[in-house]
């Protein structure tokens, strides 16, 4: 078995990439691995680390938007998982051309070159944020999409063109849209890594609005588990949802956080919502529950590991957030002053 994962030194691709060469995903034991990155910012190495002089083991230094690249990469390989994106919202506001590129023309792309070499399988990893917001209630994987930010319109666009694939080529591919995914390795612009490394030092913490916007939260290796499931059960051309069954308000996830990392309350700081801010994202995951799916790690549980692990690994942490802390000192407008705000 030969694996290609596209964007697998980023936070969940790594996840999978980890689960299978330490034998945690038990249809791919002994697999072999390729991981093609770009190493963009929130693309590391050090997140591979773990599984580096693993048997079957590559790491491909490379862009998905390269075609020449993809063609030479993608045959041999039994299973294509494309985690590759830009995934920020707050950037996609300043800057969507690299959104744009990636999430859709990328997918294009890369779907081109299995098309080519005749790959058995493919998924495409997406978002709940591409339907936009839903007041009550819970998505359904037919519900029109209605993204409101440049980030999740480009996601939708490279589903779109996953499926159409499948439609017109007949291409195995199928589509995922996960809800709110946490867990260790996680780049420090997302909320639960950035709030915990900033209340670990004492800094404060920017919670849009007035903290009553919902997100559904999963655990990364529930997530791996829903993705195999797909990737072994799933029927191609079609999507599926992977949730949490989590749904909480961004200011109790944020009590959660102060809690969990003996901080004071005092360390909140109420900013501006940003621009289309979805109040609330909610998946109904019964299509997948079919497939045999049931998140096993339960939101606190996963919850205290998570602040655990950065509390242990800030050789892993800190550098990022110098880097972070530097490109927003270098930059004349102070674009991303509210950047890591919560989603």
């Amino acid at each position: 078995m030969r694996i290609l994962v596209a964007g697998g030194a980023g936070f969940i691709g790594s996840a999978f990439t980890r689960a299978v060469l330490e034998g945690a995903v038990a249809p791919y034991s002994g697999a072999e691995v390729t991981v093609v990155d770009k190493l963009t910012y929130a693309g590391n190495p050090a997140n591979l680390a773990p599984v580096a002089a693993a048997d079957g083991f590559r790491f491909v230094v490379g862009d998905i938007c390269d075609a020449g690249l993809l063609r030479n990469l993608v045959p041999g390989h039994d299973l294509v998982v494309n985690f590759a994106a830009e995934t920020h919202v707050d950037r996609s506001l300043q800057d969507a051309s690299a959104f744009a590129r990636t999430n859709t023309v990328g997918v294009q792309v890369l779907l081109d070159a299995c098309l080519a070499a005749g790959t058995p399988r493919i998924v495409h990893v997406s978002t709940d944020e591409v339907y936009g917001s839903i007041s009550a209630g819970s998505w359904t994987e037919d519900t029109p999409l209605r993204p409101s930010s440049p980030y999740s319109a480009s996601k939708a666009g490279g589903d779109l063109i996953a499926l159409a694939y499948a439609r017109s080529h007949r291409l195995p591919v199928s589509v995922t849209r996960c809800s709110n995914t946490y867990g260790p390795y996680q780049y420090p612009e997302k909320v639960i890594p950035l709030f915990t490394t900033n209340l670990l030092d004492g800094l404060p913490v920017p919670v849009y609005g007035d903290g009553e916007h919902i997100r559904d939260w999963l655990h990364v290796d529930d997530h791996v588990q829903g993705l195999t499931l797909v990737a072994e059960r799933g029927t191609p051309g079609e999507v599926y949802h992977i949730g949490g069954g989590v749904e909480m308000t961004n200011r109790r996830l944020t009590a959660l956080l102060l809690r969990e990392c003996g901080a004071s309350p005092g360390l909140v700081r109420h900013v501006a919502n940003r621009k289309g801010h979805d109040r609330r994202y909610s998946l109904d995951c019964d299509k997948l529950r079919r497939l045999g799916y049931l998140p096993q790690v339960p939101f606190e549980t996963g919850l205290a590991r998570t602040v655990r692990w950065y509390r242990e690994h800030r050789g892993w942490w800190e550098p990022l957030k110098q880097t972070a802390r530097a490109r927003h000192e270098a930059s004349s407008e102070g674009n991303t002053v509210r950047e890591g705000a919560l989603r």
